[in-house]
């Protein structure tokens, strides 16, 4: 009985010991999961911060696009009128350069029947068409100048569109710096 009683003492000792070693190791692990919860937690609320900071880069992005579209479209809407303005004054010039010719072309054959027919009056004749062809020469000169100063004005119009396309380009490129910025946000470690 005794033996039997030492023996039940002992069990009894080493399922004290056992429940005790199971005890610390069920304390230790609920203090692991206290930190990865913890942690965990820390973890949503930095990737809830950085998902509100992208949008906000975002959002500010888009107004910009936007804003830099309707400046693109209003410079382009102004050029686009310049242009019309100038190409018809442009169509005006030819139409009176057209009638001055032709009226040149009247003269010349009404020149050629008075000649024929006044043969007395060719010397005044002469004089007249001279002037006339002096004030052609004139009208020419000064149309080739409205000319010359239409084509520096579309040089201009040229150049001020080159602008808007780099400028476009800018904002092309600027747009793709603002995608790469954002997958390599998506890439970092904190993220995933």
């Amino acid at each position: 009985g005794v033996l039997l009683y030492n023996h039940l003492q002992q069990k009894v000792r080493n399922a004290e010991a056992l429940a005790q070693k199971y005890k610390q190791q069920q304390e230790a692990l609920s203090a692991q999961l206290q930190v990865v919860y913890e942690h965990r937690s820390r973890l949503e609320r930095s990737l809830q911060k950085e998902r509100g900071e992208h949008k906000k880069t975002k959002e500010d992005f888009l107004v910009y696009k936007l804003e830099a579209q309707e400046a693109l479209n209003k410079e382009k809407q102004d050029s686009l009128n310049r242009y019309g303005a100038l190409s018809s004054q442009h169509k005006i010039l030819k139409n009176q350069h057209d009638d001055v010719k032709k009226q040149l072309l009247d003269l010349q054959l009404q020149h050629n029947s008075l000649r024929l027919e006044h043969r007395k009056s060719l010397e005044s004749h002469s004089q007249k068409l001279a002037q006339l062809q002096q004030e052609k020469d004139s009208e020419v000169t000064n149309l080739q100048d409205t000319v010359f100063k239409l084509r520096e004005e579309s040089k201009l119009l040229r150049k001020a569109h080159q602008e808007v396309h780099s400028q476009l380009l800018s904002a092309q490129a600027q747009m793709d710096e603002f995608r790469q910025l954002k997958e390599a946000l998506q890439k970092m470690p904190g993220l995933r």
